[in-house]
């Protein structure tokens, strides 16, 4: 059963979850965790559509809805990472919220009235995990999609003892619609820029064709905060 609770996502619930399908181990030991250089990832526009009520599964699979049984439309992707501070080490106990549209480009928001016809209503839309010991993140979600106005991207923000630390967006490599971005534009150094920007490859044994992205939350201190 799918829960709520941010608390319950530190524990068993977490590491059941990708026990359960034999995927954490390939998702927290993909390259890049441990970059002799670290960039300090950008701190970008929260944008307007951070959820104004937010739903009542706020869990890491944003494709299952409570205990509904069909999933979300759109590309099955594993978003993982480590939150790392500037010297690279771990932060534990951080909250990882990420918001995105939906395949249609629907965001869950009230101000988004114009598309909820069209809303795909099995899609989460918002997610949070809570770190463990080494730092790690995952969240099971859709390949992001572009609407009209943005290229495709899937908001971050984090937070630790009440604080907001970090609010920041993920970009899709090689997306022809980056250069058009008015957000991703905006970054004019390329290190910059490559600090938000991922591949999404296809996930190695996946037997339905699902895609993991590799994102790591570099925050400008260390993590004795």
């Amino acid at each position: 059963m799918k829960t709520a609770s941010t608390t319950s996502m530190a524990g068993p619930t977490r590491r059941g979850f990708l026990r359960q399908l034999g995927l954490g181990a390939t998702l927290l030991a993909a390259p890049g965790a441990f970059a002799e250089e670290l960039t300090n990832t950008p701190r970008l526009t929260e944008g307007p559509f951070y959820p104004d009520k937010l739903p009542l599964d706020t869990d890491n699979d944003l494709l299952i809805v409570n205990d509904s049984i069909t999933q979300a439309v759109g590309e099955v992707s594993w978003v993982s990472g480590r939150v790392l501070d500037s010297r690279g080490e771990p932060i534990r106990n951080a909250l990882v919220e990420i918001w995105q549209c939906d395949n249609n480009g629907v965001y869950l928001h009230s101000a988004n009235f114009d598309g909820h016809a069209k809303q795909d209503r099995n899609f989460q839309g918002f997610g949070r995990f809570l770190t463990g010991p080494t730092g790690e993140y995952v969240f099971r979600t859709i390949k992001p999609v572009p609407y009209p106005g943005r290229t495709p991207h899937v908001h971050y923000k984090v937070k630790r003892n009440g604080k907001e630390l970090l609010t920041t967006q993920c970009f899709v490599k090689g997306h022809p619609g980056n250069a058009r971005d008015g957000v991703w534009r905006g970054m004019r150094d390329e290190t910059t820029r490559s600090a938000v920007t991922v591949e999404f490859t296809p996930l190695k044994g996946s037997r339905i064709g699902e895609l993991a992205a590799k994102f790591d939350l570099v925050l400008g201190f260390t993590a004795e905060l």
